[in-house]
């Protein structure tokens, strides 16, 4: 039989050969490739793994700690101020505030949301807190809300797992027991604002104040202290389940100040609700023992943020309740001024003391009478009689002779109208003591008459209640003293304290004598302007010098009228009255000066003001005293 070969178009088909696999070969390669593919993924991974492991392992080891361990920063408590017996004038109290921390959460609106359906958030709140979280970084809390309750702590610690990045902290608030009392001299602190932040990224810290006014804004970097830290372990959701670290950091300084806030007291109850300013000094060294500016304000408002109703009450009162009128309030000296002038006409050598000028009730001089305020005149007096008749002409015709630059010159030395650069207050005006050189560099012309009005304490002549308590003290003692107002820092003694501080001022003794000698006058002598300052303590007498500051010009035909009377002008056109006084006469230890604005006559209102004053400070005699003084009297000699 013969077998045909199939034929398939034009080939031939033939079997394949025995033996052999055709898909073989492309498995072979298959597997190669997918051996390939597969080691080089393994290698990745390797590499993958060994970078983690063991080139970065240290660095994600931290972060999977950094995920289970929190940090966060807290403020230190602010430092403690006290009067110089220890009674503290501003604190701190604790209380418990809600915090965010946004890192720890992904839904910030969520929280909010949730937060305030538990503790209600009012509309200024949601926009303090938007504004912060535009503004912070993420690893710094957002205050939420202060002051919590128990209740409100415990809704919110219950509710804490669906409140991530919520946490309560417990917090200070600055409190200051005595109130308006001492709110010019402590001041009051108040949030920061973002021109702080800027410059110390620390003060955006929950609970971080600055000072705003009076110690608390000039003594802000001691009383601050440093910033403290907690160390935390938390769970998935930010739950803390441990305290691992704690650093306090380190609390304010405590500052003592030289004021007797006993005194303080007394001094504003004497004043009652005029307005006015008083300040007393230890004369031999500076220490402020009491700063009076009234009417006040209640300092601990500022913590919390101040309504807008309370602020236009406050910026609508004519009285000015914001300012310190002790260092800020600029006033005419009116005739305190007159030691002055006689010293520096001493000084200057157109005056002796027993020189006598004739005053007949003006001085015509230019073409212009000025006139005495004794219709009548005094005749002819010499320096202690002038002084203690307050003559206008005697003044006129002293400062006529003296001239401007010589009484400027001299009244710098006595801190009128000078920088007083050791007090610690924020803004302490400097006043003016007018030359010809100061008004022709403003546009006009020095005449005779500036010179006349100047010499009783008028016209441009401007100067502030601590300037004449300073200026009062320097007449007592003859020494250069500064005033100031603390005593301590974190326990160490001020230099200024020292008795033995202050140098002595370039004048010669003699005219300190004849000048206290007038003063003497003014309050013991029959004829004195200030009879009513006569102190009724035994073997205690007091030197002074009244005044009233004109605050508006009074004509030539209402002087000669003979029926003028500024007490019958509304309260703002009203002379203002001054006292300026010190005690014991013969070994001064205090110093007083009290300005009662608008109160139109010194020897009426501020002599006998300032003599209740005197009264209290030597029954209390704080200066020789550790403990909080009781009612004794100060000895005649300076221990």
């Amino acid at each position: 039989m013969k077998f045909r070969k199939k034929k398939s178009g034009n080939r031939l088909m033939s079997r394949p050969e025995e033996g052999k696999n055709p898909s073989r070969g492309v498995f072979t390669r298959r597997a190669l490739v997918l051996m390939a593919a597969q080691g080089a993924v393994l290698g990745a991974l390797g590499e993958r793994l060994y970078g983690l492991q063991v080139l970065n392992g240290s660095h994600y080891a931290k972060l999977a700690e950094n995920n289970r361990l929190s940090k966060r920063f807290f403020a230190p408590p602010r430092g403690r101020i006290t009067d110089r017996f220890g009674i503290s004038v501003a604190s701190n109290r604790i209380n418990w505030r809600a915090l965010l921390l946004a890192e720890e959460t992904t839904d910030i609106a969520g929280t909010l949301e949730r937060f305030g359906q538990l503790v209600p958030l009012e509309a200024r709140d949601l926009t303090r807190i938007e504004h912060e979280l535009r503004h912070k970084r993420r690893f710094i809390p957002v205050m939420l809300r202060d002051f919590l309750s128990w209740d409100d702590m415990a809704r919110l610690e219950l509710n804490m797992p669906s409140l991530p990045g919520v946490l309560i902290d417990v917090g200070t608030t600055r409190v200051y027991p005595f109130g308006p009392l001492l709110a010019h001299v402590v001041g009051y602190v108040a949030p920061p604002a973002e021109k702080d932040v800027v410059h110390n990224a620390e003060l955006a810290l929950p609970g971080m104040r600055v000072g705003r006014s009076g110690i608390e804004q000039t003594q802000d970097g001691s009383l601050r202290g440093q910033v403290g830290s907690v160390e935390m372990e938390v769970n998935a959701v930010g739950r803390v389940m441990a305290e691992l670290d704690r650093d306090e950091g380190l609390a304010g300084d405590e500052i003592a100040l030289t004021i007797d806030s006993g005194l303080q007291q007394q001094v504003l109850g004497h004043i009652a609700d005029q307005s006015a300013s008083a300040v007393v000094m230890d004369c031999r060294n500076g220490e402020v023992l009491a700063m009076v500016s009234n009417p006040s304000f209640d300092p601990s408002l500022f913590d919390s943020g101040v309504s807008q109703a309370q602020w236009i009450e406050w910026t609508n009162n004519s009285q000015t309740p914001l300012i310190n009128k002790a260092v800020s309030g600029l006033y005419p000296p009116g005739s305190t001024f007159k030691p002055a002038v006689a010293m520096a006409a001493l000084r200057a050598g157109t005056l002796s003391p027993s020189d006598r000028i004739s005053c007949p009730g003006y001085i015509d001089v230019g073409g212009t009478r000025f006139h005495c305020w004794s219709r009548y005149g005094h005749g002819s007096i010499n320096l202690r009689q002038g002084l203690k008749y307050s003559c206008d002409v005697f003044f006129y015709e002293v400062a006529r002779r003296t001239g401007m630059d010589a009484i400027a010159a001299t009244s710098e030395l006595f801190g009128l109208g000078a920088h007083l650069p050791e007090i610690e207050l924020p803004h302490v005006r400097q006043g003016l003591i007018p030359t010809p050189t100061w008004r022709r560099k403003h546009g006009h012309h020095w005449n005779g008459g500036d010179t006349i009005v100047s010499g009783i304490g008028q016209g441009f002549v401007q100067v502030t209640p601590l300037q004449l308590a300073t200026y009062a003290s320097r007449i007592a003692t003859g020494r250069d003293v500064q005033p100031h107002l603390i005593r301590s820092v974190a326990g160490r003694m001020a230099a200024l304290t020292d008795l033995g501080h202050a140098s002595g001022m370039d004048m010669p003794d003699q005219f300190f004598e004849d000048i206290r000698a007038g003063m003497f006058a003014v309050v013991n002598e029959e004829g004195g302007t200030a009879p009513k300052a006569r102190l009724d303590i035994p073997g205690v007498q007091m030197a002074g010098k009244t005044g009233s500051a004109q605050v508006r010009r009074v004509s030539r035909a209402m002087r000669e009228s003979g029926h003028f009377n500024s007490a019958n002008l509304p309260w703002e056109y009203r002379p203002h009255a001054l006292f300026i006084c010190y005690a014991p006469y013969d070994a001064p230890r205090y110093a007083t000066a009290v300005v009662i604005e608008h109160g139109n006559a010194g020897a009426d209102v501020a002599a006998p003001l300032a003599r209740d004053i005197m009264t209290d400070t030597l029954r209390r005699d704080p200066v020789n005293h550790r403990e909080p003084p009781g009612q004794e009297v100060a000895q005649a000699e300076v221990d």
